[in-house]
């Protein structure tokens, strides 16, 4: 069964805008989650993780664009989880003593 068009976006940067912080949004918020995630548990673990949780994680984050109104809204969530899962990368680097 065929998409309702009243529901699709017309916009061609619309589009662009979802798929690309589907892609590469969806890419950055997932490695720097299991980064953030390795830096406090044991890292081969997390890693170990990485491979299968993390693409379950991309996709979904992948999907998760194309449900927002707006694309550039997507890329700003995107890149507000990626700053703050860097920032928690950062703290834990000057304040996590290395065991």
């Amino acid at each position: 069964m065929p998409a309702n068009k009243k529901y699709l976006s017309t916009s061609n940067t619309q589009r662009f805008a979802k798929i690309t912080a589907g892609f590469f949004g969806g890419y950055a918020v997932t490695v720097t989650l299991f980064m953030a995630i390795g830096f406090w548990l044991d890292h081969v673990n997390v890693l170990t993780t990485l491979r299968f949780g993390g693409f379950m994680l991309w996709a979904t984050l992948f999907l998760l664009a194309f449900l927002f109104k707006n694309g550039w809204k997507a890329w700003g969530v995107y890149l507000l989880a990626t700053v703050f899962f860097s920032a928690i990368i950062y703290i834990s680097k000057i304040y996590h003593p290395i065991i």
